[in-house]
């Protein structure tokens, strides 16, 4: 059986219909700012491995630490027209950091497991960017390396056991949603393990179809034709990201606090609300 061609990116993201228009252009702002510094530090290699999970990461961090942050107005390649505000700080570079991390990681086990030679490709270009973190975060690689060998091996096994596998990417998120061995190294690591679980058990929620049709590995397929699949699945991911949130509240964020709850409560939740409608009018 096949591992899995995971894509993990995507699901930590706003509800905009929910959001102010003033709280959208200061998630906005850190969007861009992140796009920009990924260009800047990395090359337009980097500035594509963009992502709302990484951007998710970078507000969240500059929201409890409060850096000093610049912020600029300017237009760019992709939005030519109208000025977007951008903002730069020291969590934002960490974020940039930790997107080309787990971009090169991405493209290394698609190559590894489909010999994919566009991402082979990839992979090779932001191969400089990747050894320079590495040498910057030897620790934070090495347990990201550990915990996606077992997470092949779970695979390559055929485990079902989602806790195991949910676990491994839980182990590699809190780690990288750790900045600082400080005061808030444990509610970090614990907010970020709680959150890679919710994702890797969304991301397989998500995929099932396209794994069932390519006859790859998917801890959940065993349940699929269950009746209550789609209700079972919710109450799992509820835990998940109730105990990340729980721990959230701990946190002392004053800053942007509302645009953070608008991901964690109802963001988050986007995907799995459009595959589940989907599931429901394909029965119909």
């Amino acid at each position: 059986m096949r591992q899995r061609d995971d894509n993990v990116f995507g699901y930590v993201v706003i509800n905009k219909q929910e959001l102010k228009f003033k709280e959208f252009d200061i998630y906005q702002s850190y969007y861009c700012g992140l796009c920009q510094t990924l260009k800047e530090n990395y090359g337009i290699s980097g500035q594509i491995s963009l992502n709302f999970d990484m951007t998710f990461l970078a507000l969240l961090l500059s929201s409890l630490y409060e850096p000093d942050s610049k912020v600029i107005n300017n237009r760019c390649f992709l939005h030519p027209i109208r000025k977007r505000q951008k903002c730069f700080n020291e969590c934002i570079d960490y974020g940039a950091m930790m997107t080309i991390l787990l971009s090169y990681y991405k493209c290394d086990d698609d190559w590894r497991d489909d010999k994919a030679i566009n991402k082979l490709a990839y992979a090779k270009l932001l191969k400089k960017g990747y050894t320079k973190i590495k040498s910057q975060y030897p620790k934070k690689v090495e347990i990201i390396e550990k915990e996606l060998r077992q997470i092949h091996v779970y695979e390559n096994n055929g485990s079902v056991s989602i806790d195991d596998l949910s676990g491994c990417f839980g182990r590699i998120f809190g780690n990288i949603f750790v900045m600082k061995e400080d005061e808030w190294y444990d509610e970090l690591y614990e907010f970020g393990f709680y959150l890679g679980k919710f994702i890797y058990i969304m991301d397989a929620y998500d995929d099932i179809e396209r794994d069932i049709k390519k006859h790859t590995f998917n801890p959940l397929i065993h349940k699929f034709d269950d009746k209550d699949f789609d209700e079972k699945s919710y109450e799992l991911l509820e835990m998940m990201i109730s105990k990340a949130t729980a721990t959230f509240e701990i946190l002392p964020i004053v800053e942007n606090v509302e645009i953070l709850r608008n991901i964690l409560y109802s963001g988050v939740w986007s995907r799995y609300n459009l595959r589940r409608d989907k599931r429901m009018e394909d029965k119909n």
